[in-house]
């Protein structure tokens, strides 16, 4: 019988197809058929039952990647409570603090984490359950097989998730149970082209809509399988999953495509023979990288935008149309526009911010109300992304609004001096911010991560600014340039600029 809880359409309704034998997950350690999943979800369910944890008390889950994360996941979904995945590479400050601001009736944290997490995870009556390379052991194992599963609306929340935080204190952002499935039928269905066969490695975590999407709810929205990297992704790691399990889908961050291009041993398939497809998000994809992705690998990177209170991407390149440098154009299912400051159409080519409407939105943040009603107006989600879109309909990010500059009376895009500087053979990543000269005049800088070399300093800016003025415009060259080792990022990898405007 169908509950509505969204478990019934991504566990239970495989089972009841024939299909539980198929694999859903696997980690180092272990695997998991779907039929495993339901077993495991029940008994997680039953198990929060008997702690005492009921329906729409939130459960915060500090989990890495592993079969433990969708488990504890739809588990509590199954019982009624709401599960509120966190990045595990947040500070213990920000950790306590979403602890305390969702009001968590327990936590689920990775046993690796709690030499740093785990004390500011703990308070009065509020249970930490461990996972580890076991599994839940003990507090599954109470749990009963049968549990039923709670009755939910399409339209009552079914999980959170919190903002990244770039701009300010991570905020809760609480969506539904449809919206699961809404993002499954466009992006994964119509996009992505996800099917019963694939093997989809995400090395965005799945504490990130991003990462959850790719992980969790496309590969089950078809009975597909999904391989879990529980580490740090970097590219010697990723190059290992891709080798060892040969997954067909790839899903990564502008920042570790640029990585991988630069290992020596990257090469077709990025080490997978079964490699068909790749998507990036979480920031904007420069041209260059994606032109050398499919030289070197063969298969092409699809682009796109989403946000966590969209819970995935609504603007994307699609398989039969790909324009590198660009965004693409609205998934099915979504629509957009680019807005002025009056909330009138920008004309074609003229920056604006963009607004998004589709059934994935967020109900709402938890206890803002203020921004809740800035961001989510009527059907219209508003972003904080500055856009074009040109004549032909395609995309194009320029910043986030707070981040754009005027240069001698013309608005400037960071992005698009940062991807004319990534276009450089000497430049392996650069952010760019506004910066005041000594009449108080506002000019870009960038901060400029090299690749490995032996480079003349002094003439390689000259030579950068150049490039940038052929490439980009001349107004629109780094007055400034400072080479860096490394550049200040939130926890899911996206560039934190505020912090360089304060260098």
């Amino acid at each position: 019988m169908d509950s509505g809880n969204a478990v019934d359409w991504f566990i239970d309704r495989h089972v009841a197809m024939g299909d539980g034998a198929r694999l859903a997950f696997r980690d180092p350690w272990r695997s998991l058929t779907y039929q495993d999943l339901a077993t495991a979800t029940r008994r997680f369910a039953g198990a929060l039952a008997l702690a005492g944890i009921g329906r729409e008390q939130r459960m915060v889950l500090l989990l890495q990647d592993t079969i433990d994360f969708p488990i504890a996941f739809w588990g509590a979904m199954r019982a009624g409570v709401v599960p509120v995945p966190i990045n595990t590479l947040l500070t213990p400050e920000t950790v306590a603090y979403i602890v305390k601001d969702s009001r968590a009736a327990a936590v689920v944290i990775s046993a690796g984490l709690l030499a740093t997490l785990g004390e500011v995870v703990r308070a009065p009556g509020v249970p930490v359950i461990v996972s580890d390379v076991n599994g839940f052991g003990a507090f599954l194992s109470g749990g009963d097989p049968e549990t039923v599963t709670a009755t939910a609306s399409p339209d009552e929340v079914a999980f959170w998730l919190y903002s990244s935080g770039s701009t300010g204190a991570p905020k809760g952002v609480r969506h539904i149970h449809s919206s699961l499935r809404f993002t499954a039928e466009t992006y994964g269905a119509q996009v992505l082209g996800i099917g019963p066969d694939d093997v989809m490695f995400s090395a965005a975590k799945a504490f990130h809509a991003y990462g959850l999407g790719n992980s969790l709810t496309f590969p089950m929205s078809v009975g597909a399988s999904t391989v879990f990297l529980p580490d740090r992704p970097t590219p010697e790691a990723v190059l290992g999953m891709m080798r060892t399990h040969n997954p067909t889908l790839f899903g990564g961050v502008p920042t570790l495509y640029a990585g991988l291009l630069a290992n020596p041993y990257i090469g077709p398939g990025a080490g997978s023979s079964r490699l068909r497809r790749c998507i990036s998000a979480g920031e904007a994809l420069p041209a260059d990288v994606g032109t050398r992705w499919k030289s070197v690998v063969g298969v092409d990177i699809l682009d796109g935008i989403g946000s966590t209170e969209m819970l995935h991407i609504f603007i994307s390149n699609t398989p039969d149309d790909i324009r590198y440098g660009s965004s693409g154009k609205p998934v099915p299912g979504y629509d957009a526009r680019i807005v002025d400051e009056h909330d009138r159409p920008v004309p074609h080519g003229e920056p604006g911010e963009l607004v998004v409407r589709g059934d994935s939105a967020a109900e709402g943040y938890w206890n803002q109300r203020a921004k809740t009603r800035r961001t989510f107006q009527g059907a219209w989600t508003y972003t904080g992304d500055t856009y074009t879109r040109d004549a032909e309909g395609y995309f194009r990010f320029q910043g986030r609004s707070d981040e754009m500059l005027k240069v001698s009376g013309v608005w400037v895009s960071p992005f698009e001096v940062e991807e004319a500087l990534i276009s450089h053979p000497a430049v392996l990543e650069a952010a760019v911010v506004g910066h005041q000269d000594r009449d108080g005049l506002v000019k870009p800088k960038a901060f400029v991560i090299l690749r490995d070399g032996d480079w003349d300093m002094a003439a390689l800016v000259t030579e950068l600014q150049a490039h940038v003025k052929d490439r980009a415009g001349v107004w629109k060259y780094p007055r400034w340039i400072e080479f860096v080792e490394s550049l200040p990022k939130t926890a899911t990898g996206k560039i934190q600029r505020f912090r360089l405007r304060e260098v």
